[in-house]
This record gives structure tokens, sequence and C-alpha cells, in this order.
């Protein structure tokens, strides 16, 4: 039987919902019991969402001062410690599984198992390679224990309604004094987070200008959609590289994606296949966007736009 704890992201009052995608992953390991882990300084608020979490076994909190600010070198011994009774360790694919998650399994001792995909057994799991091009089946010893991060484009979240019960544990570790929280710096916004949007807006280099993208932000506010970018629009300094989406930046699984000056690359293609419905505005007729598009708009995205945003109301 697999025993399986799965390690919440959360922002300290809200649960990520990266983590409900992890434990539906978790649950397609046969035979398994799933628990999730809240490091916090104070698990009150993100515990009780965990324990809501259909199929969550139980969920084990963890209050310290230094889990503040989710700094992996602090968290990973505290994971390491408490994975001692568990078969596998899950995390979510997303910017904080992929710091934690390789510490977790260097400190255990074993490889990591990276974007997991698909179960086909307690050990034996599916994993994109070639930027999504292949996909491989891999086993890991059975005698190992499985630290893998969950490609969450991948599961749907799920549901809740359950009814866990919440312990406080004190794993009792020493946390390396080696790395300090110096500062946070990122601009504020109210849109949704990108990796867990089911709305995102997305613009390329089409867009001409830094300025050119307040057409996709508007958008975005009007559809309560989070905001992303081509990797070209990002390389162009029009937007962060915190919104890039893609091969090497953010994969994601919206309900909808609307792609706006994007041709298409296979780089940003891979970010983006697991969106359910795909919408393309671009003047290109024969950008590669339009082959996997559900719906296309062939067109001067200069114009399309705020005549899309008026219909809107």
């Amino acid at each position: 039987m697999s025993k399986i704890l799965v390690v919440a992201e959360h922002d300290g009052a809200k649960l990520n919902p990266s983590t409900l995608k992890c434990v539906s992953c978790a649950a397609k390991v046969p035979e398994a019991t799933v628990d999730v882990l809240v490091l916090a300084t104070d698990s009150s608020a993100v515990a009780s969402q965990a324990a809501a979490i259909a199929g969550v076994a139980s969920v084990i909190a963890v209050d310290n001062p230094a889990n503040a600010e989710g700094i992996a070198a602090i968290l990973a011994p505290q994971v390491a410690k408490l994975a001692a009774e568990y078969t596998h360790v899950f995390g979510p694919s997303t910017t904080f599984g992929k710091d934690l998650m390789p510490r977790v399994a260097a400190l255990l001792g074993v490889g990591q198992v990276s974007d997991v995909m698909a179960v086909e057994g307690p050990h034996r799991f599916r994993r994109p390679v070639y930027a999504g091009n292949a996909v491989l089946t891999l086993d890991v010893p059975a005698a190992d224990k499985v630290v893998a991060t969950v490609r969450v484009a991948s599961f749907e979240a799920a549901a809740t309604g359950g009814s866990a019960a919440v312990t406080k544990v004190d794993p009792a570790v020493a946390l390396p004094t080696h790395t300090r929280f110096v500062s946070r710096s990122g601009a504020a916004t109210d849109r949704p987070d990108l990796q867990s949007a089911s709305r995102v807006v997305a613009g390329g280099r089409a867009l001409g200008s830094a300025d050119g993208f307040n057409l996709i932000y508007s958008l975005a506010d009007k559809l309560g959609a989070a905001v992303g970018a081509s990797r070209a629009a990002v390389d162009a300094g029009y937007v962060p590289n915190d919104l890039q989406v893609g091969q090497t930046g953010k994969i994601i699984a919206p309900e909808l994606y609307i792609g706006i000056g994007i041709s298409g690359a296979i780089q940003h293609m891979t970010g983006i296949k697991d969106a359910r419905t795909i919408v393309a505005i671009n003047k290109d007729s024969e950008a590669p966007i339009f082959e996997a598009a559900d719906i296309g708009l062939v067109g001067d995205l200069f114009a399309i736009v705020p005549e899309l945003e008026k219909q809107l109301g």
C-alpha cells in the first residue's frame, strides 16, 4: 500500500490550486493514502482548506516562524524528516515545487521524478521530454522512496467537501542558517495567478511595445483573466519574465487561453497545449498557432481586441 505526502503550496492564507492537482495525481496511485503537509508560521487557515479536499486522509501542520517566506533550504529538511513514514512525496511542478523538491530528494538520497503527467503504477510514471514532443515512461526502483513534481497542467483539481483531521507536529530538525530572506519585490496585481488561472490572455511581440501590452491588460481585466506573454515579448522587454508561457516559462492549462499577436512557436505551444479552449488572434493566417486553435481570428489585433472588449460590455 502506498502512503503519499503532498507538500502544500500556499501564500500563508490561501491554498494554491496546484495542491489540489497534486492530490488528484496522488489519488491515481493504486491503493494510496494521501496526506497533505502544510508548512507555515500559522497553518490554521491553510490547513483547514487542505482538510476540505476530497480524498485527503489527514493534514499535517507545522508552525514555525522560520517558514514565513517559504525558503526551500528551510522547508526541505522539515519535509525530508516527515517523509520517513511515506512511500511517496509529491509537490507541484511550479516555481515553488521546482525549488523545493530537488532539495528534498537530495536529503533523502534519491533521484527526483520531474513533471509527472500520468501515473501507471506505484513506481511507474509518464513525463514529457523534448519540449513535450515525446513522452517518457519511467520506473522508480521499488526500494526507493518516490520524490516527484506533478505537472499540474495534466490534472484536474481535486474536489472539495472532505473533512480530514488536522494534526500539528514539530519535526524537531535542525534548520540551516546559510540561507536567509532579504527582500521580495514584484508588481502588485489583483489578477489571478498565471499557473492556476481558469482564463489567460497572452500577448506576443506583435504588440510592439510595453505600452501596446495595455491592450492585453485591459482585456484580461474585463475577463477576470491572468496575463501571459510569449518569450519574444519578454525578450523585447514588454513585460517581466514571470509572465512568460512556454517551454522555458510557465506551463498552463486554463479553461480559456487567448493568444494575441503570438505566432505559435513550438516552445510556446508546449506551455499551452493542455488548455481546454485556445483562441488565436493574428494577422498572419499562416501562423502556426492556428493549427492548435479552436477559434481563430485573422486580422489586425489593434482593431480586433478593442472591438472584442467593447462587445464584452
